[in-house]
């Protein structure tokens, strides 16, 4: 049995689960390539060792990682169910930030869904999410342009610059 899990929001890319292997790489798409349901499949990425535990974050934290109706608790990294060493830096960021602005008396820097913490802080939090698997940023997080740009690179670059854009008007 082979198990998929939703990689993206739009659920064009799926994750394998339970593949945590020492296999190389090469190897691994030899391997998987012999299950025949996966015999033409792209592969983005492969699998390594690790282990997964997290919160149901979605029903306990808000966007800045505070536990629902006790939002002096609050929680960062891995557990919240973001992956990935970057992703686990953003989350304590944001959540040292909205503890420090909390402190003097600030309200809480609103991290747009445009940019890669506010669309990671948003997955987390979304309520209507109902089987929560954890995730890394990727731009099927993030909101697609509202025009055609051609080519993955260019398009990529260009949610990134508007994610910068959307930074520059954070009031922090």
């Amino acid at each position: 049995m082979v198990q998929l899990r939703k990689d993206n929001a739009q659920g064009s890319v799926y994750n394998m689960v339970g593949f945590q292997t020492h296999l190389r790489f090469p190897e691994q798409k030899r391997v998987f390539s012999m299950i025949p349901a996966l015999k033409n499949a792209e592969y983005l990425r492969y699998g390594v060792m690790h282990r997964n535990t997290f919160l149901d974050s979605p029903r306990l934290l808000d966007r800045y990682y505070r536990v629902r109706g006790n939002e002096r608790l609050m929680f960062a990294g891995q557990i919240t169910g973001v992956e990935g060493y970057v992703e686990s830096t953003a989350s304590g960021c944001l959540a040292a930030l909205e503890l420090a602005r909390r402190l003097e008396g600030k309200a809480p820097a609103n991290f747009p869904q445009e940019t890669a913490m506010g669309a990671l802080a948003l997955y987390i939090s979304n309520q209507s999410v109902v089987n929560f698997q954890p995730m890394n940023i990727n731009f099927g997080l993030i909101p697609q342009l509202d025009r055609r740009v051609k080519g993955k690179r260019n398009k990529n670059a260009e949610i990134s610059r508007r994610a910068l854009e959307a930074l520059d008007k954070l009031e922090l």
